[in-house]
């Protein structure tokens, strides 16, 4: 298993519109080698860790 690239509580922007969330769970995908995350404007959605990107202040 990979070490999570971002964590829960951890602001992030999504790449695809560049839309400020924050993480409120995670999950390691086993057969796709890589975690999903749940973010708070879309709880009922998850994103893989190529989609998100690290907030700039």
């Amino acid at each position: 298993m990979r070490a999570k690239i971002f964590r829960n509580g951890e602001i992030v922007n999504i790449k695809g519109s560049n839309e400020v969330v924050t993480i409120i769970k995670s999950h390691y995908v086993e057969n796709m080698k890589r975690y999903s995350y749940v973010v708070n404007k879309y709880p009922s959605t998850f994103f893989f860790e190529e989609e998100l990107m690290k907030h700039e202040k």
